[in-house]
């Protein structure tokens, strides 16, 4: 089994699951993921998902093995195919209107790295490493990872760690801007739900708004982005969530979000 995946109430947990690997992509984990981050995307109940790893790993990003046999091979349609998997993992992500939390609990390296980098906020245990270890092997970049990395620190230094593939631990991730929050590695499955438990609360519709917005704030200028703001605003203010939270805030109360 590649994947555990559990829902509790509205946070849903995928966690990789080839410890014996580091969590290695191998086989059809990576169609798994995609099917798995869909059912997540389509269940009413789920508002929250999270992605971690069994065992002492993350994610240590593809299979050397198997891609090396493709390369003796030259079986590009296949090595192909690997890429649009990867490629679907990360837009998938981006597109869907659920926030989606990395919880970092060891190595993260290659395709491992940017599954990180290509979720919504990143909490990191202690024992976490990150390493875009493409060039390591002859490779490039892929997962999105020359888009994402240089939005979080920077291009010079996205530079840097892409040509080199050097591995930096949680501390220097934390500095730079890779990571949003570390944790002592028993802390990490707590700090994570209580962050996901966080959003859960949250109204759902702008949460997704928001979630589109920033994505779009990376291309859009100032005009286009005030504007998907005010369609973003007027369809939350449709809602019965702000006729809830504007009731819960004169009734000094806890509000209720239902995401209708």
């Amino acid at each position: 089994m590649s994947f555990i995946e559990s829902a509790a109430g509205e946070i849903t947990t995928i966690r990789l699951n080839r410890p014996e690997k580091l969590n290695a992509f191998a086989g059809t984990m990576r169609e798994e993921l995609i099917a798995a981050l869909r059912a997540a995307e389509s269940d009413a109940r789920c508002r929250v998902v999270v992605i971690t790893g069994a065992g002492r790993g993350f994610c240590a990003g593809g299979d050397v093995e198997y891609m090396s046999g493709l390369q003796k091979n030259g079986d590009v349609s296949a090595f192909r195919k690997l890429l649009d998997a990867g490629r679907e993992i990360v837009t998938t992500i981006a597109a869907m209107p659920k926030p989606v939390i990395a919880a970092v609990n060891g190595v993260a390296a290659g395709a491992g790295c940017n599954l990180a980098l290509a979720c919504d906020y990143r909490i990191a245990s202690e024992a976490a490493k990150f390493s875009e270890s493409f060039v390591k092997i002859g490779m490039h970049p892929d997962w999105g990872g020359t888009w994402l990395l240089p939005r979080l620190v920077g291009r010079s230094r996205a530079m840097e760690l892409l040509m080199t593939g050097r591995m930096i631990d949680a501390a220097e991730a934390l500095a730079i801007g890779l990571v949003d929050r570390v944790v002592a590695a028993d802390e990490l499955e707590a700090a994570t739900m209580q962050l996901a438990n966080t959003f859960a609360s949250a109204p759902p519709i702008p949460l997704a708004g928001i979630k589109r917005a920033l994505i779009a704030s990376e291309s859009n200028d100032l005009g286009a982005q005030v504007d998907l703001e005010t369609a973003n605003q007027l369809q939350a203010f449709a809602s019965s969530d702000a006729a809830e939270g504007m009731a819960a805030f004169f009734e000094k109360r806890a509000p209720t979000f239902r995401g209708e």
